[in-house]
């Protein structure tokens, strides 16, 4: 247990001095772009959060993700995938559901996530699914992800996927075939052979990273009790991977024979786990359910921490500052603490005092792009000639880790436009709309960056490349309507 230990301790402090890396964009890359173009960073609004109310919401959250990739790195490995290649979202769903997706597209509900009450529950789930992911096992026909258009793979597939989970019937009118339950026959299921298949992964991986499949037998108990109950009532979860007495027998065995059962995570570990549930919880269920999981009474760090973004949540500025101000004192170099109170006083107007928390949360993690965006974002808010410089160094590292992220574009052509330079904001406004996949905005902007941009430059060059494939993309859509 002590190398398993170690394991999770390594990448606990390496995960964001080294995020996973993000590949040029290519059309089978679009489905993150314009994902991030689709939705807007959840967890820099204060207001509604439910799913049910706004749609499909993927989320935003630098300390929630690395939590996970310090979970799923070793797993990745394990079964022989590279941690780079595949990508993690999170859906702002209370269902309890975890899959994946062609293009090693992995799935997780924040209502798995809150549910999962220990790491090796929320681990489990996830070599589960990397057994899936290894096997070539994948949710959905390989033509609608691959093959449809890109606003159709974001706002469709993920649409059917999560609306079905959630049980919206706005989901009828996206199934060309009609109907949830043909939907999720067609879009959610795995076979017994499959589910079986992925359970043995998942023990193997686990194994191979010295815990126990304990946390997997523990969340399929989670889900025995809602068996009896109809399909419309279970969790998606039990839908799409559907329990058997064998793959129960096998998990007991494979617990019972596993030298890791029984045995501690380390307490940073367990406390990473409580702070994603801590956070999860404060910004998307209401006070009540907050404080049900983490009562007034409750001195623990991640019980403060819910504490803090409810009050933040409910426009109780000062108090949601005084709790979170003591967690500072507490924790002075918590790079997530001065990203939260930054986040505060930026959505309450008070940006010049909101850029030294960014600034800070930065110096603490400065490989972070999510936390570099946050910290562009308040630059560019503040709209002196010195910061929109700064902003831009900013956006170039994020991009150079997410170059399809629509919301650095965006701010870049802000910033570049503020300081004069046609050019580049047009290219910045061309990358926007490419990774929004609107073809047509993006070649016209392209093209308006070649004749602005000194010919051969590397900006010059790129716009080149958009202009072409963007254009191509917009005389097939032309295409597809006449």
């Amino acid at each position: 247990m002590r190398h398993a230990l170690r394991i999770l301790q390594a990448f606990a402090s390496d995960a964001a001095a080294e995020p996973s890396r993000v590949r040029r964009p290519t059309a089978s890359l679009r489905l993150r772009a314009m994902a991030l173009w689709l939705i807007s960073l959840v967890f820099l609004s204060s207001g509604p959060l439910a799913a049910q109310q706004r749609g499909l919401q993927l989320i935003r959250d630098a300390e929630i993700e690395n939590t996970i990739r310090i979970y799923a790195t070793p797993l990745f490995q394990a079964a022989g995938l590279s941690p780079g290649a595949i990508d993690v979202y999170l859906i702002a769903d209370d269902s309890l559901n975890a899959f994946v997706t062609q293009g090693g597209r992995m799935f997780l509900h924040t209502g798995f996530l809150m549910a999962s009450e220990t790491p090796l529950q929320t681990i489990g789930v996830i070599a589960h699914e990397t057994g899936h992911l290894a096997a070539g096992h994948y949710i959905g026909r390989r033509d609608e992800i691959e093959t449809a258009g890109i606003t159709a793979a974001a706002s469709s597939l993920l649409a059917i996927l999560a609306g079905i989970a959630t049980g919206d019937g706005r989901v009828a009118a996206a199934v060309s075939s009609g109907g949830q339950d043909i939907a999720l026959r067609n879009l959610l299921s795995f076979t017994r052979g499959q589910e079986q298949a992925a359970d043995q992964a998942a023990v193997e991986y686990l194994r191979g990273t010295n815990l126990s499949p304990e946390g997997l037998l523990d969340f399929f108990r989670i889900l025995e009790d809602q068996e009896v109950l109809l399909s419309a009532q279970q969790d998606p979860y039990l839908r799409t991977h559907p329990l058997t007495a064998d793959r129960i027998s096998f998990l007991q065995q494979a617990v019972a024979a596993s030298p890791y059962t029984g045995a501690q995570l380390p307490a940073d570990v367990l406390e990473r786990h409580q702070r994603m549930r801590a956070k999860l919880a404060g910004f998307l269920r209401t006070p009540q359910e907050v404080y049900h999981l983490f009562p007034k009474a409750d001195e623990s760090l991640p019980a403060r921490y819910a504490h803090s973004i409810s009050s933040f949540k409910q426009g109780f500025l000062d108090e949601a500052l005084a709790t979170l101000d003591d967690l500072i004192v507490e924790r002075p170099n918590d790079p997530y603490f001065h990203e939260l109170r930054g986040q505060m006083l930026l959505e309450n107007q008070r940006v010049a005092e909101a850029l030294p928390e960014y600034e800070k949360a930065v110096a603490l993690l400065p490989r972070d792009p999510q936390l570099r965006l946050r910290l562009a974002q308040v630059q560019v808010e503040l709209g002196f000639e010195e910061t929109y410089r700064s902003a831009l160094d900013n956006l170039t590292s994020v991009l150079a880790f997410e170059p399809n992220n629509a919301t650095a574009w965006r701010l870049s052509a802000i910033a570049h436009g503020r300081l004069g330079n046609e050019g580049m904001t047009a290219l910045s406004l061309a990358e926007y709309n490419y990774a929004r996949s609107n073809w047509r905005d993006a070649s016209g902007q392209a093209e308006k960056a070649k004749t602005l941009l000194d010919e051969g430059t590397s900006g010059w060059l790129r716009a080149s490349d958009l202009a072409e494939v963007a254009g191509r993309e917009a005389e097939q859509q032309r295409d597809r309507e006449r």
